[in-house]
Order: structure tokens, then sequence, then C-alpha cells
């Protein structure tokens, strides 16, 4: 099965206590989504210089990412979808085909093309794969709650909380184990919609402090693990390896080049 979706993303960064007062706030206006409160579990594909996610945080007109995503810990037999996700001026499109897990790491790790799954994205996909020589570049997880307005059900968000990675046995099947990125109890605020916000949804964010935030997780997760290894370069020198705030973190990692340089 192959799809295509078309939506605006917006992202926010939230403490466990507006996290609370968000959904709190909203009450009755919102309802679960038909799947909430599951695990997600992905594997993204990069380089060997880890140029797809350099260039996406440099912030460019159009980017684009190539992962494996699956609901859960899958087993060999379990459906889980190859996704090219492409954003264009602030409009993301993602592009994914359907595959049980071992034909789909067949194809992805041994190059055996699941032509029984043969279609337009598919090849896309393909065509992503060779051009850039992707392969494995690291596992992330995180758990996630899905809600939907409930008289305007094409407005729907998600909260994710407990990102976390690894960088070795990228495998989705072998657990959904991993580094967290954030010691504190963060929510990520995920608003997906084809249009504007109610006023009233609008309001609520406003006077929680909500604001909206550049974050990509992949992103997130490849500038830390920079930051790790600038750090412990630097201890082997016998430098003194910086340590930041959560929040000075934030702000270091909004501007790449700085948070290089700081370290």
């Amino acid at each position: 099965m192959a799809g295509i979706f078309k939506r605006v993303e917006k992202k926010y960064l939230l403490t466990e206590e507006q996290s609370r007062q968000f959904i709190e706030m909203l009450g009755d206006r919102i309802v679960d989504d038909r799947y909430t409160d599951y695990t997600i579990c992905n594997i993204y594909f990069d380089t060997d210089n880890n140029d797809l996610i350099r260039r996406s945080l440099e912030k460019p007109l159009y980017k684009e990412k190539f992962r494996v995503r699956c609901y859960g810990v899958p087993g060999e037999d379990t459906m889980i979808f190859l996704e090219l996700k492409k954003k264009w001026q602030g409009v993301v499109y993602k592009r994914r085909v359907e595959m049980p897990a071992h034909v789909a790491f067949d194809y992805l790790l041994k190059g055996i093309y699941p032509s029984e799954y043969d279609c337009q994205i598919l090849k896309e996909i393909d065509y992503t794969l060779k051009h850039y020589e992707l392969k494995p570049a690291v596992f992330l997880a995180y758990d996630r709650m899905a809600y939907a307005v409930k008289d305007m059900p094409e407005i729907r968000f998600t909260l994710d909380s407990n990102i976390r990675s690894r960088k070795k046995d990228l495998d989705m099947r072998h657990g959904d184990e991993g580094r967290s990125l954030y010691e504190e109890d963060m929510k990520l605020l995920e608003i997906k919609a084809p249009d504007a916000l109610p006023i009233w949804f609008v309001d609520i964010m406003a006077k929680l402090g909500i604001f909206s935030t550049s974050f990509s997780k992949y992103g997130r997760v490849y500038q830390s693990r920079l930051k790790d290894e600038l750090d412990a370069a630097a201890a082997a020198d016998g430098e003194y390896a910086k340590r930041y705030t959560m929040q000075q973190l934030e702000y270091l990692m909004s501007h790449t080049d700085r948070a290089v340089a700081a370290v």
C-alpha cells in the first residue's frame, strides 16, 4: 500500500507542566485520535558524511529525508513504512510505501528489490537511496499521544515524549531502547493542519507561553551527539568540556555554527 500526504506542520517544545495545562484547557474540545498512546520507531538513513541532516539544519527552502517507520517494535511480518519526506517552503509532502519488515530490510540492507510492491513511490525511494548512497544512520524512538479537534478532525496534534536514540544496532526489530535526548521530561507538540488554527486554540497556546520552534528530532540527536564528540575530544586534549543548561543547549543547537564553535 502506498500513500501521499501534504500538510503544514508546526512544532513546539513544552515542559511537563505546560503539556498538562494545555490538555486540561482544551478540555472537551478535543478527542483522542483514532490511534493514540503508542511508540514510534524510526531508522533514519543518511550519507557517510551526514549530508541530508546537515543540509536540513541549514533550513533551505527545500529539504528531504528518508526513514523507515513502524508503530511499535516490529516482528518479521509486521507491516512497516518506507517514507520519503520532503519539505518545500514550509509545506510537508510525505510519500510512503508499506511492506513487511523482512521484505523491507532485505531491500534496504541486501539490495533485493521488492517487485511485488513496485509502484511510482517505491521507484522514487529507490532513486533517492541510490542517488545519495544512503545507509542506516540512527535509530530514533519516542512515545506519542495523539489527538484531534472534535469538530475539526482535519486538525490533529501529537505530544511526543521520551525521545531516545542509538547509533549502534540499527534494527528496529531489536527493541526500542536508546539514550534519552533530554534529561528533563520535555514534550514535543506537533500540530498538523491543512489551514489556520481556530482562534480559541491559538489563545490557549498564547496564555501558556507556547511558541513555535524549529525542531527536527533527527537534527537534535545529530547535534547532541556532535557536541558529545567535541566534548570528548576536548577532554582528551586536557581541555575543559563545557556543560550547558537545557535552555542554553536549545539556543546553541538552533545555531549550528555557534554550537560547534562554542565547544
